[in-house]
């Protein structure tokens, strides 16, 4: 499929406790966040006192949304989205608050009901991770969106008032009280919503998952598809919800309005632990936001592989030929298919995807490019990866750019990856090479050789009047190192 021609798409999100712009790049399906400002004006904080948006947070959305139309007028992007969440839907002023924001800023903007909140958090979920299934958990300030993940997309849908702003916050953390609140308002849901994977969408829990990997010890600071056994985020999750504020706002990068709510986002996971028995905790750094562009996507264009289409256009900004990777993807599948399984079903997508990243270091100095590309590839904003997916590919490319597998994280990638997965990451990249330099980076020349495996040997092998790419000390050195790290008897032969 062609490199699609970039465009920009805005999304205004009017959330409880936080008003956000950010400004996407989008090529094809891949999504890119180039600009993203936030402001935590706690429309919803009053809402359990008398049910109308707070006076102060209403200053400062009207503020936050008038600097985001200035930023706007001049990015002109090609689609803007403007949406309202809990706070506004459920406040008595809400509407004439809609009124307000269109008279003073010229936004129109469409207020969500919960469930097409829990709908798009669910497309939001699919877009970073087409094969999810669960249930996807989005907690706002005021509301708590539960819906479905069917294997044929979202299915059923509830919005609870189980946000920080619903269960109390203006009178104070009382533990006992928002866990007996969090038990009755889950009770009636908690049937319809059993799962063993839960996607948990949302900046508070965010926070909690950053909070976790520097309890764990954890070397990759990466949020999206961050996983969390049932053990430990009960156990991070109690420890949070028994701190005080003053220790909250002790952890570096939390802030003050954000350790407020902590405590709540910490009960309300527990509880959705115990009630809905759930096995693993999934964090999501795709949401509603991420959903309104999803559904807004041509059906062609949302089918496609996230990780493949987002490593093509990393590889199409940094790289010079711009057919390599689909062709060394070609040339290396044959070859792949004959190695036992590593992932599973996602050792071709994987593979496909280090093709992709084959030209990235194109434009980097020689001496310092498999440094620069690992650290790249391994903190990409790319979806649709695990983080030992993360890990695997930013491995293939070291090996693709350096012989002596010496990367800058080599403990990140053990701790990450087995033995056996890191061993099949060296040889696709090892292989990437062997193809880049077999063929000068020429996606016609590389067809016109033959790369497989056959019992106990790796074959290269070139057409008929192409065997002079098989000569030369390179082709052979490239080759050789590929075969030592697969325990293959080289074989270079004409067809």
């Amino acid at each position: 499929m062609p490199f699609a021609a970039p465009r920009d798409a805005a999304v205004i999100d009017i959330g409880s406790n936080s008003v956000r712009l950010v400004v996407y790049r989008l090529e094809g399906r891949a999504i890119w966040t180039v600009f993203n400002e936030k402001v935590l004006a706690g429309l919803g904080r009053d809402l359990g006192d008398g049910g109308r948006l707070n006076p102060e947070g209403v200053a400062q959305t009207l503020a936050a949304l008038k600097r985001f139309r200035a930023v706007l007028e001049a990015v002109k992007p090609a689609e803007t989205f403007i949406a309202a969440t809990a706070a506004v839907r459920e406040a008595k002023d809400g509407a004439a608050f809609v009124e307000q924001i269109k008279a003073e800023t010229g936004f129109a903007t469409r207020v969500l009901s919960g469930e097409e909140e829990a709908r798009y958090a669910a497309l939001g979920v699919l877009a970073g991770a087409p094969d999810a299934t669960g249930v996807v958990g989005d907690l706002g300030g005021a509301s708590l969106e539960l819906v479905r993940l069917e294997t044929t997309g979202a299915g059923l849908g509830v919005t609870l008032p189980l946000g920080p702003f619903s269960l109390g916050l203006s009178e104070g953390f009382d533990l006992e009280k928002v866990r007996r609140l969090c038990a009755q308002r889950l009770a009636p849901a908690a049937q319809a919503f059993r799962t063993d994977v839960f996607h948990a969408v949302g900046g508070a829990w965010r926070n909690l998952a950053l909070l976790h990997m520097r309890l764990a010890g954890y070397p990759l600071h990466v949020v999206h598809q961050y996983s969390i056994g049932r053990a430990e985020a009960l156990d991070a999750a109690r420890l949070v919800a028994h701190q005080s504020k003053s220790s909250l706002d002790r952890i570096e990068g939390m802030s003050k309005k954000r350790s407020e709510t902590l405590p709540y986002a910490a009960v309300v996971l527990e509880q959705l632990i115990e009630s809905l028995d759930l096995k693993r905790i999934e964090i999501s750094a795709y949401g509603v936001r991420e959903g309104l562009l999803f559904e807004a996507m041509p059906p062609g264009v949302r089918r496609l592989d996230p990780l493949v289409e987002g490593c093509a256009s990393l590889g199409a900004r940094q790289g010079v030929a711009d057919e390599l990777g689909a062709a060394l993807d070609a040339w290396l599948a044959p070859a792949l298919a004959q190695l036992p399984p590593c992932f599973d079903q996602r050792d071709p997508v994987l593979a496909s995807a280090a093709c992709r990243l084959a030209d990235l270091g194109a434009r980097l100095h020689p001496d310092h490019r498999a440094d620069l590309v690992f650290e790249q590839v391994l903190r990409a904003p790319i979806a649709g990866q695990t983080h030992a997916e993360r890990a695997f590919l930013a491995a293939a490319t070291f090996a693709r750019h350096a012989t002596a597998f010496t990367p800058p994280e080599l403990d990140v990638l053990e701790r990450l990856l087995s033995p056996g997965r890191l061993k099949r990451a060296r040889a696709v990249g090892a292989a990437i090479r062997l193809g880049c330099d077999l063929s000068g980076r020429s996606a016609p020349l590389l067809a016109r050789s033959r790369l497989a495996i056959d019992k106990g040997d790796l074959l290269l092998a070139a057409e008929p009047g192409y065997a002079d790419l098989l000569l030369g000390e390179q082709t052979a050195k490239r080759a050789g190192a590929l075969a030592t790290i697969l325990g293959l008897k080289l074989k270079i032969t004409a067809l």
